[in-house]
C-alpha cells in the first residue's frame, strides 16, 4: 500500500511540473496613469458676501477765498458691510482666466472729519460704493484661481453736523456727497469641494481692493439758519477693504477628462 501511495505522489509531481512548463510566461502591466480633471471657468457667475474695511482721509480748512488755512491733517473710519455682484469669464490657453465684472457694497465705515481752523468734529460714514472692471489671472490649480482685477468706482458719502467735541451739540453742518476713482485689487478663488463639499457649481472668493476717490471741497453751513459759514472743509479718501464671498456659476458641470 506504501508503495502505491509513493508511486501516485510521484506521477502527481512529473504531471504538475510538465503543465507548468507549457503554461505562456506571466505578463504585468503598468497601472492607468491618473488624468488630471480640466474644469471650464468660462461662463457667468453671481455672488454674495460680506466684509471690513477701513478709509483714511487727507483734510485741511479752506476759507471763502478758496485758500487753505491749516496744514494737511488725517482722519479715518471703519466699519462692516455686505457685498453682491455679477460677471463673466473667459479661460484661454488652458490655464489663464480673464473677465469683467460689477459689484456694489452696502454698509456703514464710520469716522470723523474735522474743520482744524474752527476746532470742530463730527462724524463721516461711507454709505455705499459701486464698481465695475477687469480681472486676469492663472489656475494654480484646476479649480484655484489666483487673480487680480482693477476699474471704475463710485462713492457715497454721508453728511455730517460739526462741534466743538463730537457728540456735543453741533453748530455747522456739511452736505453728503459722492466721489468717483479707480481701485486696484486682487484675490483668491475656489471651488467648496476643495473642502471636501460636493456643491457643484459654487465657489469661494476672498478679496482685497484698494480704492483711491477724487478730493471733495465741502462747503459749512450754519445748523440753525442753513447760512454758509464761508469756510469749507477738504476730503480726499483711500478705502481699503477685504471680503468673502460665495459664487456661484452657472456654466459649471463638474470635471472634464482631458483628451491626450
Amino acid at each position: 500500500m506504501k508503495k502505491l501511495v509513493l508511486a501516485l505522489t510521484a506521477v502527481a509531481a512529473f504531471t504538475g511540473s510538465a503543465l507548468a512548463a507549457d503554461l505562456p510566461a506571466r505578463t504585468y502591466t503598468k497601472a492607468p496613469v491618473a488624468v488630471e480633471p480640466v474644469y471650464n471657468w468660462t461662463g457667468f457667475y453671481i455672488f454674495g458676501g460680506a466684509g471690513g474695511g477701513v478709509w483714511d482721509a487727507d483734510q485741511n480748512s479752506v476759507n471763502a477765498a478758496g485758500n487753505a488755512t491749516t496744514i494737511n491733517s488725517r482722519s479715518g473710519g471703519d466699519g462692516w458691510f455686505g457685498t453682491v455682484g455679477a460677471g463673466y469669464d473667459w479661460q484661454f490657453n488652458h490655464s489663464w482666466v480673464a473677465g469683467i465684472f460689477a459689484d456694489g457694497q452696502f454698509g456703514s465705515l464710520r469716522g470723523n472729519i474735522t474743520d482744524s481752523f474752527n476746532a470742530l468734529t463730527g462724524t463721516e460714514k461711507l454709505r455705499d460704493t459701486w464698481a465695475a472692471g477687469v480681472r486676469l489671472g492663472y489656475l494654480v490649480a484646476p479649480n484655484v484661481y489666483s487673480y487680480v482685477n482693477a476699474g471704475f468706482t463710485e462713492s457715497f458719502w454721508s453728511g455730517s453736523q460739526l462741534g466743538l467735541v463730537t457728540g456735543t451739540a453741533a453748530t455747522v453742518s456739511t452736505p453728503s456727497f459722492n466721489r468717483n476713482g479707480w481701485f486696484v485689487g486682487g484675490g483668491v478663488e475656489n471651488n467648496l469641494n476643495i473642502f471636501g463639499i460636493t456643491a457643484p457649481g459654487w465657489f469661494m472668493k476672498t478679496e482685497y481692493r484698494a480704492a483711491y476717490f477724487n478730493r471733495a471741497t465741502l462747503a459749512e453751513s450754519f445748523i440753525t439758519t442753513g447760512v454758509p459759514t464761508g469756510n469749507s472743509t477738504t476730503f480726499h479718501p483711500l478705502v481699503q477693504t477685504i471680503s468673502t464671498s460665495l459664487v456661484y456659476r452657472f456654466n459649471w458641470g463638474g470635471p472634464v477628462v482631458a483628451k491626450y
